[in-house]
């Protein structure tokens, strides 16, 4: 009996650590997010863009947003917000497949986001994890020190 649960115990313990290994590897992508988003994050599947209800896939780099009835995925904002400015916009981190399906619950959820100006963004931290997203100010400077690791 003693030998079941002793091994019962290593087993739980090693499962342990391997699930928060899996966990940690698959759910961080920071270098993945433009450099616009906001900081904080480690994992970001989505953004929501309360000023204009228009949503960015991380992975994909695309925006998604209406375009009559029907959802649209596009490389860039519509023309209506080409002069919209992504640094000073409030971002809310949405992590799941596809948001946009709740969008109307989103809308007012978010709606006290709108207009707000004071999110730090990646590009103006200077903590070093953000350093590997390009386009910030010390990613090739980053770049060059990691190169020989």
């Amino acid at each position: 009996m003693k030998k079941f649960i002793v091994f019962t115990a290593i087993a739980v313990t090693v499962m342990s650590i391997t699930t928060v290994h899996a966990q940690v590897s698959v759910n961080v992508n920071i270098g993945a997010q433009p450099v616009w988003g906001p900081t904080g994050y480690d994992h970001a599947d989505f953004y929501y863009l309360p000023d204009i209800g228009v949503y960015y896939s991380v992975v994909k780099q695309q925006y998604v947003f209406r375009e009559g009835n029907a959802w649209v995925f596009r490389k860039t904002l519509p023309p209506q917000y080409a002069s919209f400015d992504l640094y000073k916009s409030y971002k809310v981190v949405l992590n799941e497949k596809k948001p946009w399906l709740r969008d109307e619950e989103y809308r007012k959820k978010y709606q006290p986001f709108r207009n707000r100006h004071d999110q730090a963004v990646i590009r103006d931290s200077h903590e070093e994890k953000y350093f590997v997203v390009k386009g910030h100010p010390e990613h090739d400077k980053w770049a060059r020190e990691h190169k020989h690791h």
